[in-house]
């Protein structure tokens, strides 16, 4: 799993610019499918042929992008503004970035000993930021890089604690890595499409011409969602807990499981002695909410692996999780629990 997550991770994508992971996939699915294209938005749409009588269609997706940022203005001091693509600007501060797959900077701000008093105990703006890539002059920078590149965390994927693992990225390349994991499996009784979605960080877009060209007949969202279990958390609150297993939605704010689908995902957890958990909290989105509302629509659902701190410059999953959350589609797809 590590060498996996380690590619998919470490491989930069941020939403719009996803080519370099759809690339990374063709060539580790490439061997497992019947089918494989981009369509024109760059989603990667791989198909296994069912081998029922009567098989229905089944969308299993996964997106590819991820959170960043994008070069909005080279300065005359050669510093880069950027815009925030699905960030939360508190945490920017200092980290290391990759700009256009090839440029190093650091996010910078004024130095604390130079700001009044009243922007040292505030938040800082996006505004107050800038890239440095030690570039001496607004020439100097534009040989290096253009506007409208992205830029994109620099962490590492390794291991960390008791067999835990640390990367950027990991939403959604967790969920990716379990498509291909999936896909491997030689036979399933339906027609299954396996979806590397583009820009679901900004809208769910590429999920939505995917399943208007698929029209499944099902569609579930293989997602990396938020892991809560931290301090200053009330238990209540928690939206998963870390080592407890693939999480099954019912409602977020993009869709609303449906009830067959939920009651199929569990039964196949509990007859395979798989650990799941219910997601416990409505809030956050993703790519089921397209599927279910695009073309003739889908019966949906979501599953989700477990991870802390989402959409920042480095995240921390279970691969016990991701295991689990691997063994769950898959004897989902096995039973054929939507076509009864």
């Amino acid at each position: 799993m590590l060498k996996l997550l380690k590619r998919l991770t470490e491989t930069d994508g941020v939403s719009g610019d996803e080519h370099r992971v759809r690339e990374l996939i063709k060539q580790e699915i490439s061997p497992y499918v019947d089918s494989m294209s981009a369509d024109s938005m760059g989603n990667l749409i791989a198909m296994k042929k069912g081998s029922a009588q009567n098989p229905k269609k089944i969308m299993i997706d996964a997106h590819m992008d991820e959170v960043g940022l994008i070069i909005t203005h080279i300065g005359d001091d050669g510093m880069l503004k950027f815009g925030v693509i699905g960030m939360d600007q508190r945490v920017l501060l200092s980290k290391r970035v990759l700009i256009a797959g090839k440029v190093p900077g650091v996010i910078g701000v004024k130095a604390i000993h130079l700001q009044e008093k009243d922007e040292r105990n505030s938040v800082v703006k996006k505004e107050n930021m800038y890239i440095d890539i030690g570039a001496a002059s607004k020439e100097e920078a534009e040989g290096l890089v253009s506007l409208g590149d992205y830029a994109a965390f620099t962490t590492k994927c390794e291991d960390i604690g008791s067999g835990r693992i640390k990367a950027k990225a990991l939403d959604d390349r967790v969920g990716c890595a379990v498509l291909i994991e999936v896909l491997k499996e030689k036979n399933y009784p339906d027609d299954v499409y396996f979806n590397f979605a583009v820009q679901e960080e900004v809208g769910l877009r590429g999920a939505g011409v995917a399943a208007y060209r698929i029209n499944p007949d099902v569609g579930i969202a293989i997602e990396g969602t938020t892991c809560s279990d931290v301090p200053g958390a009330d238990e209540h609150m928690y939206s998963t807990v870390m080592g407890c297993g693939p999480a099954i939605s019912v409602i977020d704010r993009s869709s609303y499981s449906s009830r067959e689908i939920v009651d199929g995902l569990k039964e196949a957890a509990e007859g395979a002695g798989i650990p799941y958990q219910m997601k416990r909290t409505m809030t956050g989105g993703n790519d089921a909410g397209m599927m279910q509302r695009t073309h003739e629509g889908a019966k949906t659902g979501v599953v989700s692996v477990p991870v802390r701190y989402i959409h920042s410059p480095a995240s921390i999953v279970d691969p016990v999780d991701f295991e689990n959350t691997v063994k769950l589609i898959k004897e989902f797809l096995r039973k054929g629990v939507c076509c009864k």
